[in-house]
């Protein structure tokens, strides 16, 4: 059975996106509608911006949304997904691209989340942490036991897991960690506590957004982070998709269920490889693949 994954945050690189722009007229119709529902011209960013303009979380999400949905959209009949999942963000994209939102709809959602999470991030001085090496529930007892917000935020793969909260909370949580024997506990360069209960701003102002988009019954099941299992009911994504900016992504434990399910084939769409990385350390035995499109000019 065929996955396809989503990557979140992170992805995004300069010149994203231009080789779709160029090669097909799909995208270059997408890019251009991308371009007024946003207001700005995102694709002159995206195709020669540094990596410092891509930073902007208003730019971000939008952009690593956008190259995903639209590789998705040209790879035309040959996308034929038995179930999707996104990271973070990418649950936006998988759902646009598996029939649950419409193009329009969905961008104006990320671009909603982005600009509602910075002003989240303003509010209070938080940040995220790397912790390599050690046992979930390890990371997780030491989270429960450090004064201050520190929750553990992404089950990326077994060994890594990422945390998040108050910046002061986290520095301690770190060297905690560090003590109980983690092999590095690193703190992150991000803008602040994604995936916390410092986010609640940002899923309180995203939650009237979600409830007022008219949403579809997907095209096939997607594993949602919250859940980590396969939902197919429009309602059930509305509501994942609200909780999902205050609880964590659970990544490892979504990969483990399609796996569980059928899954044989992972392939990314979207900027980057980091997706099929950890699929191969959540289990050596899956197959991963890069989407690739046939020019359409």
């Amino acid at each position: 059975m065929n996955a396809y994954i989503f990557p979140g945050q992170g992805a995004q690189f300069s010149g994203m996106g231009l080789d779709l722009y160029e090669k097909s007229t799909i995208a270059q119709k997408l890019f251009e509608e991308a371009n007024d529902i946003l207001g700005f011209s995102i694709t002159d960013i995206m195709f020669q911006g540094s990596t410092e303009d891509l930073k902007e979380t208003k730019v971000t999400q939008p952009a690593v949304f956008l190259h995903s949905v639209i590789l998705a959209k040209t790879l035309g009949d040959n996308f034929k997904p038995d179930m999707v999942a996104g990271h973070s963000l990418g649950e936006f994209s998988a759902l646009v691209a598996n029939g649950a939102l419409s193009f329009e709809d969905g961008l104006k959602l990320v671009s909603k989340r982005a600009i509602a999470m910075q002003k989240a991030c303003e509010l209070q001085p938080s940040t995220m942490a790397a912790v390599l090496g050690l046992d979930d529930a390890i990371v997780e007892q030491v989270c429960n036991t450090t004064e201050g917000v520190v929750v553990a935020a992404n089950y990326n793969c077994p060994g890594q897991l990422v945390i998040s909260g108050e910046v002061d909370a986290i520095n301690r949580a770190c060297e905690a960690m560090k003590a109980a024997g983690a092999k590095r506990a690193l703190v992150l360069p991000v803008g602040g506590a994604f995936h916390s209960p410092l986010m609640e701003p940002a899923r309180e102002e995203l939650a009237a957004a979600i409830e007022n988009t008219p949403f579809n019954t997907p095209k096939c099941p997607i594993y949602q982070n919250v859940t980590a299992n396969a939902v197919k009911n429009e309602n059930d994504i509305k509501q994942n998709l609200i909780l999902q900016l205050t609880a964590p992504v659970r990544w490892t434990q979504s990969v483990q269920q399609m796996i569980a399910d059928g899954a044989t084939l992972f392939t990314e769409v979207g900027p980057g490889n980091v997706l099929q990385g950890l699929v191969k350390k959540i289990n050596r035995e899956a197959q991963t693949a890069a989407a690739t499109f046939t020019p359409n000019l």
